[in-house]
């Protein structure tokens, strides 16, 4: 982590506070720096939970539900309202779910994030969720991966992560929220050597060039990846599934809870 990079971020968010009035309960990194892979020249992607004041909410005319800030070579800074992060929640978006178990926090309300993460892990419906890893990860697969004979090294994460969660939701049949971090997510989900030893390797590799080429993708990891895919259309077959009724109430109390202490 660059600190001169990481001061832009705190900048560009204190600027967010100001111009929009929000609150910022949490921000964190997002991309391939949290994930535990990048390379030298990866960007930062900082995503952030913002709770407009309570006069906002009750208006007529509701400001967007997203703040967009413009990117540039380096930064990528944007975030959802609360509510937003709520509703697509409870529709089984994992993209909330990972902002919660980022390893790198740039800033963070303690009592938020606990609570926020707690209700995650009470509400988030794990079909909805493997679905939601299902469908991305079969799309990277179509347009990243191909016949696995000539392969941009660095892409094959895009379609392993999502293989790497899906394991993982298998083996927990408990636990609706994955690991964030790829590293404890493959070695959490009990991938074979093979594939932990192949990756371990273009993760070294990739930490330190910025760019890794193009080349075929090792067998063992083309076969966990598609492996994993079918396992999850059988484990989690597609079904339309209404949210909750108690799990809209919980998150409706939180929304109003958090809206209120952080107006």
């Amino acid at each position: 982590m660059d600190l001169a990079v990481v001061a832009r971020i705190e900048a560009r968010l204190a600027d967010i506070r100001r111009d929009h009035q929000v609150a910022i309960p949490l921000a964190i990194e997002s991309g391939s720096r949290a994930w535990g892979f990048p390379s030298p020249d990866s960007d930062y992607d900082c995503r952030f939970v913002f709770v407009r004041p309570l006069v906002h909410y009750l208006s007529l005319w509701q400001p967007r539900d997203v703040i967009e800030t413009p990117m540039d070579a380096v930064l990528d800074v944007n975030g959802w309202d609360l509510g937003k992060a709520l509703k697509l929640l409870l529709k089984g978006n994992a993209v909330i779910v990972e902002w919660l178990t980022s390893p790198i926090i740039y800033g963070a309300d303690a009592a938020f994030c606990a609570e926020f993460l707690d209700l995650a892990r009470g509400v988030a419906d794990r079909h909805m969720i493997a679905r939601h890893y299902l469908h991305m990860g079969e799309d990277q697969r179509r347009r990243h991966v191909g016949d696995g004979r000539i392969v941009a090294q660095k892409k094959i994460f895009y379609a392993l992560r999502p293989a790497a969660a899906l394991r993982w939701l298998r083996h927990n049949p408990e636990e609706a929220v994955a690991p964030m971090h790829f590293p404890t997510l493959l070695h959490g989900c009990d991938a074979p050597p093979s594939v932990i030893e192949i990756v371990d390797d273009l993760m070294a590799r990739k930490a330190v060039t910025r760019e890794l080429g193009e080349g075929p993708l090792p067998e063992p990891v083309l076969a966990f990846i598609d492996n994993e895919f079918i396992e999850a259309q059988k484990v989690f077959p597609r079904l339309h599934q209404a949210v909750v009724p108690e799990h809209r109430r919980r998150a409706e109390a939180f929304f109003q809870k958090t809206i209120g202490q952080l107006r």
